[in-house]
């Protein structure tokens, strides 16, 4: 059966000589993998569309007893030039949807996540400067989307001192649980403020040295504990490199 869809690109491998198998996070199907043959060749119209974070329109041919798919033809839905040629946004865009890809189950349909990304990868696009710092903030968007949200029980308006309790899933001024994490005041302050208000105002936060990796640490320990299967993402070293970098820069 013959399937129309908008999706987004999560992650794109080579496949024998010249195909490509894309897994894709699709309006109607969710993830799904589809095998776009010849990609890889100069005339095919294939290869500019399967990039990670690209948005397109993928028609595929559909059947159930098949892990995967065949790509049968693709367009833009919204084309983000430079998602492809931005090092940092590229960065970031990757291990965005090496996560997403991760916490989605296949062939079921995420309409929370599926819009947050409709809506933050042209965000990104639009960038004049990418900040690492968003990072921590979509892994706290992510775990709200699938359900498994940290909740706040701070009592104190700007308190600036607390823990993310790994077990009982919160945000609090003391530990709560055997695996709670004490935070530094900086990245207190960016949860707690992206938990409420979301404000752009936290990607000011002017993080020390390895507060900002220690962070995204934490909350990946947070999702290893909540979503079975969690495993290490493969473009993290790359991220982590960049961190460096920006934290370089600042000096």
């Amino acid at each position: 059966m013959i399937e129309k869809s908008p999706a987004i690109v999560l992650r794109t491998i080579d496949f024998k000589e010249s195909s490509i198998i894309a897994t894709i996070f699709t309006e109607t199907h969710g993830k799904i993998a589809v095998i776009a043959k010849g990609a890889r060749k100069p005339k095919s119209k294939f290869a500019a569309f399967l990039v990670p974070g690209q948005i397109i329109e993928a028609v595929f041919y559909n059947k159930s007893t098949r892990s995967v798919q065949t790509l049968s033809d693709a367009s833009y839905l919204k084309k983000l030039d430079k998602i492809r040629t931005d090092v940092e946004k590229m960065a970031l865009v990757i291990t965005t949807m090496e996560m997403t890809e991760q916490l989605i189950h296949e062939n079921e349909q995420n309409r929370p996540v599926f819009d947050f990304l409709l809506k933050f990868l042209p965000w990104i696009e639009k960038q004049p400067t990418i900040t690492r710092k968003i990072f921590p903030y979509v892994q706290i968007r992510l775990a709200q989307l699938i359900g498994i949200g940290l909740q706040s029980v701070v009592e104190q308006v700007g308190e600036n001192n607390g823990y993310i309790n790994i077990e009982s899933g919160t945000l609090s001024c003391e530990a709560l649980d055997d695996q709670s994490m004490k935070l530094t005041p900086h990245q207190f302050y960016f949860v707690n403020e992206s938990l409420h208000s979301m404000k752009s105002s936290i990607f000011e936060i002017d993080f020390r040295e390895n507060e900002l990796s220690d962070l995204i640490f934490y909350l990946d320990k947070y999702f290893k504990y909540h979503v079975e299967g969690i495993k290490p993402r493969k473009s993290d070293k790359i991220f982590e490199q960049l961190l460096m970098n920006d934290y370089e820069n600042k000096r």
